[in-house]
């Protein structure tokens, strides 16, 4: 096993049981494909001569792509088990609390537990769950062309395929199930959560490279380019931001009389309660959160991690996105009206990094940079809760890994200080048991045994 896969194998053992099993342009989504086209099923990809042999011999493609998005017990065959899940005791129970009734067949399940599609094909089939086309695109209007003598990647773009070799456009498909979208049955709302609902989390590039079903090989570069690892994983930051802050004002942001709760940290409320002689303090003080002690913070996990890249990849847009951060935050504790116009504001901050980030402003060698910012005096300060905390050791480990892609660091290399990495991997590993300064620690052992690589 490489040392890339052996550390994503890593990631996925430890936060699996935390994860969702889950604007014009380039953020097209597979759903809102123009046209209606129709989604024809993971069926009509599987004949022996396009993706569904059992071996990767193919001479162009690996074609082995179906049986890799059906491993059984890999993060690679997540997709394919989502739809399977609705049938297990857990999500049973969850609908039952909720009244859905049949979660294999309830929307507010089936939006990302399986291809959510509005035109379906003969051969389309829920229980495929999340299938090649909630990614790709619906295939109607290019599974004939795709193939096809004198193809091209942009024509089949045009016929309704999703562009994922573009971080924004994939960062939006992506985000739609694990973060959550405005369309029926792609929100796992704080009641969705409390009847028993795994806690959503996600970062784009690690992720990415537990679904990937393919291989960069010369015909890929030259169709799609190199997948540069750093951009995506700084522009799927800098889009969760701006996905979290859009959904969080309008609609969804509100639940009755309560804000919803999701958009909130979770462990800043879910804490043991002491009643003693002596308060027992069970919160730290964080210095990018303006809040009155005692209200819940907004989950600004994405927010500290894109601070630590704008710092070094658009540090002239930093300034403003960390103002803009601060006045939000600090709007929250006002009322509605004001955490709304500094979310919009906050929002198009983000937008703007990430169009920074993808249109060419990341470079390989600023991933040693953004390390150091992870873990230095500006940054490290505001990993007090535990949600931030599990993104940034993503961060570390995804930052690693591109170090590694293009070619900065050895494999051997990288291998030997894989034990950092784990334990810092190991501080967020149960969230009952997370302590901030611990965690803070192996995070800055992380960081310098990586720094010491340069």
């Amino acid at each position: 096993m490489s040392r890339r896969a052996a550390g994503v194998m890593l990631a996925a053992a430890m936060l699996f049981a935390l994860l969702l099993s889950g604007a014009g342009g380039s953020r097209l989504r597979a759903a809102d494909a123009p046209g209606g086209r129709a989604f024809v099923g993971v069926a009509s990809c599987a004949g022996s001569t396009c993706h569904g042999r059992m071996e990767g011999d193919g001479k162009v493609v690996r074609q082995d792509e179906l049986m890799r998005w059906q491993e059984p017990s890999t993060p690679g065959g997540a997709h394919s088990r989502a739809f399977a899940v609705l049938s297990g005791t857990r999500s049973r129970q969850i609908a039952a609390t909720l009244g859905l009734g049949d979660p294999t067949a309830a929307p507010a399940c089936l939006g990302c537990h399986s291809t959510p599609a509005a035109a379906r094909g003969a051969r389309f089939l829920a229980q495929d769950g999340v299938g090649c086309e909630a990614c790709h695109g619906p295939a109607g209007g290019w599974i004939a062309s795709h193939y096809a003598v004198g193809a091209s990647h942009a024509g089949n773009v045009a016929a309704g395929m999703i562009p994922l070799e573009r971080p924004q456009a994939r960062a939006s498909v992506c985000l739609d199930c694990h973060f959550g979208s405005d369309r029926p049955g792609q929100f796992v709302d704080h009641r969705i959560m409390a009847a028993g609902h795994p806690r959503i989390s996600f970062e784009l590039d690690l992720f990415s490279s537990m679904q990937a079903h393919h291989d960069e090989d010369a015909d890929y570069a030259r169709r799609k380019g190199r997948t540069d690892s750093l951009k995506f994983w700084a522009v799927g930051q800098a889009m969760a931001v701006e996905r979290a802050l859009t959904l969080y004002a309008g609609a969804k942001g509100t639940e009755g009389a309560f804000p919803e709760f999701y958009f909130f940290d979770c462990q800043s409320c879910h804490r043991r309660i002491y009643d003693q002689a002596e308060r027992t303090k069970t919160w730290e003080a964080n210095p990018g959160r303006p809040i009155p002690a005692g209200m819940p913070p907004f989950n600004d996990e994405n927010m500290i991690l894109l601070s630590a890249a704008a710092r070094v990849a658009a540090p002239g847009l930093v300034g403003r996105f960390d103002a803009d951060s601060r006045a939000f935050h600090a709007a929250i504790a006002t009322d509605r009206r004001a955490a709304v116009a500094a979310a919009a504001k906050l929002a198009a901050s983000a937008r703007a990094l990430g169009d920074a980030f993808a249109s060419g402003g990341m470079k390989g060698d600023m991933a040693f940079a953004i390390v150091r910012e992870i873990a230095g005096g500006a940054i490290a300060p505001r990993f007090t809760d535990y949600e931030g905390s599990v993104q940034a050791v993503m961060a570390i480990d995804t930052l690693l890994n591109s170090m590694v892609k293009s070619g900065q660091v050895t494999v051997g290399a990288a291998a030997g200080i894989r034990a950092d990495v784990n334990r810092a991997y190991a501080a967020v590993k149960e969230p009952n048991s997370y302590q901030p300064a611990m965690f803070r620690s192996a995070l800055g052992n992380a960081a310098r045994s990586i720094g010491a690589l340069r």
